[in-house]
């Protein structure tokens, strides 16, 4: 159900964007972006527990980096049309790529605990 109302939600976004599509748009890439590289970073296995917090730290450091180099390039190129519609939809994509990113991870767990208890 959350993932109806997430898609339903963008779609309704998209098109109340209208004329700064590319705003839309860009937001929707940065932050996937941003989002996915944290979570690339901070969820790396590791034999060290001690990495944790250094890995956590790093993710929120790639996550800084891809924003600003995403947000440079859209003014660099003239991508970024309306910097409000810009704003909110890196805000909401930012929320819902987390979401996404985390229910995922917790399909992948449980599924990976069922297979070891069978």
């Amino acid at each position: 159900m959350a993932f109806i109302l997430l898609l339903v939600l963008t779609i309704i976004g998209g098109v109340l964007a209208g004329e700064h599509f590319h705003s839309y748009l860009l937001g929707l890439g940065v932050a996937s972006t941003a989002v996915g590289a944290c979570y690339w970073i901070t969820f790396r296995s590791s034999h060290y527990p001690q990495f944790a917090l250094f890995l956590l730290l790093l993710g929120v450091v790639a996550k800084i980096a891809v924003t600003a180099a995403g947000v440079l390039l859209g003014l660099k190129h003239a991508l970024i049309t309306s910097p409000l519609v810009f704003s909110l939809s890196y805000l909401f994509f930012l929320f819902a790529s987390t979401y996404c990113y985390f229910r995922y991870r917790e399909y992948w767990l449980t599924r990976l605990r069922h297979k070891d208890l069978q």
